[in-house]
C-alpha cells in the first residue's frame, strides 16, 4: 500500500550517458564521491551493482545527523537508464516511513542534455501521506544529488566522458 508518491523532473545540461554513469550506474562508487565532494564522502556497493546489490552512501558529517544512506537495487535497466531502489536506512524523513522506493530514469533531451525523472513511492507508518514540507525534503535529496553531479560534469567536460 502506497501512502504517497512524489515526482520530479530535473532538466540537466549534461548528456544522459554521462549523468547515468556518474550518479546511477555500477561505477558510481568510484565517481560519485568525486562529483559530490563535501556531500558524499564515500560509496560502497555490496554486489555487482545490479538487482539485490546494496549501496551505502556515507555523507559528510557537516551535513548533520544523517550520515548514512543505504539502499537496495530492486531493478536496473542500464540500456534504458532506469534504476529502482528501496531505501533501507537514512534520510531526514525515514523515521516516518515503513517503505520508501525511488525510481530514477535518465532520458536524453537533445544534444548535450538530459532529464532526470525521479519518482518516489512511500508508505508512512500510520498510512497517511507525508506533510507537504516532508515530501519536499524527501524529493530535495534526489534533486540535490543530480544538481551536484551536473555542476561537476559541466565544470569538468572531459571527465567521465
Amino acid at each position: 500500500m502506497v501512502s504517497g508518491s512524489i515526482s520530479e523532473e530535473i532538466a540537466v545540461a549534461v548528456p544522459a550517458e554521462r549523468m547515468w554513469k556518474v550518479a546511477f550506474a555500477e561505477t558510481k562508487s568510484a565517481l560519485l564521491p568525486k562529483a559530490c565532494a563535501g556531500y558524499v564522502d564515500a560509496v560502497e556497493v555490496d554486489g555487482d551493482g545490479g538487482p539485490g546489490s546494496v549501496t551505502t552512501m556515507k555523507l559528510n558529517p557537516s551535513l548533520g545527523e544523517n550520515k548514512t544512506l543505504k539502499s537496495r537495487v530492486v531493478a536496473l535497466d542500464a540500456a534504458a537508464r532506469v534504476v529502482r531502489t528501496e531505501v533501507l536506512q537514512g534520510g531526514t524523513v525515514s523515521a516516518q516511513l515503513r517503505t520508501h522506493f525511488a525510481e530514477i530514469r535518465v532520458e536524453a533531451a537533445g544534444e548535450g542534455a538530459c532529464v532526470a525523472k525521479v519518482k518516489v513511492d512511500y508508505e508512512r507508518l500510520d498510512g497517511a501521506p507525508l506533510a507537504p514540507e516532508d515530501e519536499a525534503r524527501l524529493a530535495q535529496g534526489y534533486v540535490r544529488l543530480v544538481r551536484m553531479v551536473e555542476a561537476y560534469l559541466v565544470a569538468h567536460p572531459d571527465e567521465f566522458a
